[in-house]
């Protein structure tokens, strides 16, 4: 018998319809049978590819001892966090401000009226190792909500007074802020292994790409040096699919040795992005190889037939971690031959002993990480673990994720001119507008031929992102104006008088929380990615609306990113912008000019603007004209666009 998430098309709540547990979707009726029946509610929050979800599973919710308990005492809700971001966003900071830290499993007990009393992340089933089994947590909640409820529900009014709380102020930005963040990078910095404090390390590409941008505005090797590494490290390591291609979501160990196996469509889009930032500075053919390789895996696994990309793949194979990925030297030998197995194991350091669980993950950690002469058998080696076991994939479609993408796609294209990825990253953007978006509103998620609900702040500030790549790659005036739309949507129904944007618009569901989000996690903040579209759009229309708005969200994120400056990367990058502009070209192009190869002609760090000849931008001698300006001032238009930049930059 399947519960009532049956009906539901996230992939992550579909994974729960047959269990034995009475699960409700966040909805209406859920709350309202709670308090009709004076039950708390029992909220779990998680997302497909979550292992530590799926083991909460397999042990609590497919179990008919538990099931029977919160089925007797309690109201269970599911959510996919990926899907309501909002829901996460709230009862995330619930979790954390009642236990220090936070995860997924989301484990949240509250009363009908949406208020939290008790949260934690994963329980086993039965007490262990100095942590409660859930049976005993469940038996406990019900008891004191039976017997001592005004003790249960004592904090909980407190935590959500404190937690609307406002700390957040404006001020004037201060760029040592800048210089300030990139020596805290370089105190944590892991010199040996790459990457940045203790194990699990994770790519948060986002840091390395303000430190690639810092030492090109800056000169300071030493930036360079930490994100070079790092970026060669991780892709050595087993946090890169060296078969299939494509990066896992992080590293368990310093080493980038051992990934947690899952793979994210966000965690890929914003690594390619490094990696061609990383290209754009050092010209060196290794990082192009790596992003191709990642858009290689992106285009074959994780692209619809209608040119969306897909969320996630899973960490687990038939119920273990990471077996899909894992090899033994026999398996290479029976598919290669004794000698080119041989030598394709001492390679990629596939031994008896094993560097996982006995068997092996394919690695460059001890290996030349330019040595190409193994690649032609990446084929059948590919083929035979797809074959072997199979991998859960979440196909649900994101708006933000998706996004993100896109303006990886556009970057890729830049770098190399390849004319798939540009044609990938338009095909996403029309799935985005075909199926997420409805007179000038975005939707989160599609699956299923249904849409989501309405978007967050995260999905138009990805958006606007996405449109001004769009724009950087081709030069259309349609993704520019796209993207100034986007962002004045984002200014009514999104922004605060006091500075800053919520997380959720005027017209969404109010939940107990309205949260501005600031901090820089996996993926860049909503607030931290709007100061650079903002920042990007000023210089781009020199709008005087925009110019207002970028400095109003520059001195909002200013406060708290000056308590955590690494925290705030993407802020940081923005700040930089904001304080020394890029150079700023306007084409004039003539009749015979090809507008599409434009892009790929100019300067990488530039800014650049297409318009036809006008009164103010005539033609210079009847041939493509070139308008440079740099820190407020501009040089003579010019034929030479080489010349030109040269001189502006020195």
């Amino acid at each position: 018998m399947s519960n009532r998430l049956a009906n539901e098309t996230s992939p992550y709540l579909l994974q729960h319809k047959d269990n034995p547990v009475d699960w409700y979707p966040w909805t209406e009726e859920a709350f309202e049978r709670a308090k009709r029946e004076d039950k708390p509610i029992f909220l779990s929050i998680g997302y497909s590819a979550c292992h530590w979800c799926h083991v909460l599973a397999h042990e609590s919710f497919e179990d008919e001892e538990i099931s029977e308990i919160l089925n007797k005492y309690f109201i269970s809700i599911k959510v996919d966090k990926e899907e309501r971001p909002d829901i996460d966003s709230v009862y995330m900071s619930v979790c954390q401000a009642f236990t220090g830290s936070g995860g997924w499993p989301t484990s949240i007990f509250m009363t009908a009226d949406r208020k939290p009393f008790f949260a934690g992340t994963y329980y086993p089933k039965v007490s262990r190792g100095g942590m409660i089994g859930f049976r005993e947590l469940l038996l406990a909640i019900h008891e004191k909500w039976v017997s001592d409820r005004g003790m249960l529900l004592r904090d909980s009014e407190e935590i959500i007074s404190h937690l609307n709380r406002s700390e957040t102020v404006s001020s004037i930005p201060d760029i040592d802020l800048i210089h300030t963040a990139a020596a805290q990078y370089e105190h944590i910095y892991d010199e040996k292994h790459g990457g940045f404090g203790r194990a699990p390390k994770f790519p948060t590409p986002h840091n390395l790409l303000f430190l690639l941008d810092y030492c090109e505005k800056n000169k300071i090797s030493a930036c360079l040096h930490m994100a070079e590494h790092t970026l060669m490290q991780m892709y050595r390591g087993g946090i890169f699919d060296h078969i299939g291609f494509g990066f896992c979501r992080y590293s368990t160990d310093k080493k980038f040795l051992v990934p947690h196996f899952e793979k994210m469509l966000y965690d890929n889009a914003l690594l390619m992005l490094a990696y061609c930032k990383a290209y754009a500075v050092t010209k060196k053919d290794i990082y192009l190889d790596v992003a191709e390789k990642t858009a290689s895996y992106i285009l074959r696994e994780m692209t619809s037939s209608e040119g969306g990309f897909f969320s996630s793949q899973d960490a687990d194979s038939e119920g273990e971690e990471g077996k899909y990925y894992l090899f033994t030297p026999s398996e290479i030998t029976n598919l290669l031959g004794e000698e080119d197995g041989a030598r394709f194991n001492r390679h990629f350091d596939i031994t008896e002993k094993g560097n996982f669980e006995g068997k092996n993950i394919p690695n460059l950690l001890k290996s030349d990480p330019d040595n190409k002469e193994f690649e032609p058998f990446l084929y059948a080696i590919y083929d035979y673990r797809k074959n072997r076991h199979s991998l859960y994939r979440d196909e649900k479609i994101l708006t933000s994720w998706n996004s993100l993408m896109i303006a990886a796609m556009c970057e890729l294209y830049i770098a190399c001119g390849k004319e798939e990825y540009l044609s990938a990253a338009q095909n996403a953007d029309g799935f985005i507008q075909k199926h997420l978006c409805e007179g000038g509103t975005l939707y989160v998620s599609f699956h299923m031929e249904k849409r989501g609900v309405r978007g967050f702040l995260d999905d138009y500030s990805a958006y606007i992102f996405a449109n001004l790549s769009l724009y950087r790659a081709t030069l259309d005036s349609e993704y520019l104006n796209r993207a100034k739309n986007l962002c004045d949507k984002v200014i009514a129904d999104f922004g605060d008088s006091a500075g800053g944007f919520y997380l959720y618009g005027n017209g969404h569901e109010e939940l107990i929380l309205r949260p501005k989000e600031t901090y820089d996690g996996a993926i860049p903040s909503g607030n931290s990615l709007m100061a650079y579209d903002l920042v990007r759009l000023s210089v781009l229309t020199d709008e005087e609306k925009y110019k207002r708005e970028a400095k109003r969200q520059i001195e909002f994120l200013a406060q708290s990113a000056s308590r955590y400056p690494t925290g705030h990367a993407m802020f940081l990058t923005a700040l930089s912008e904001y304080e020394n502009p890029p150079m700023k070209i306007t084409v004039i192009p003539d009749e015979t000019a090809n507008k599409n190869t434009l892009p790929l002609e100019l300067p990488h760090d530039a800014v650049i603007i297409l318009k036809d000849p006008t009164k103010d931008y005539p033609l210079k001698n009847g041939k493509t004209t070139y308008y440079v300006c740099r820190d407020h001032s501009c040089l003579p238009p010019t034929n030479d666009l080489y010349e030109s930049a040269q001189t502006c930059e020195n």
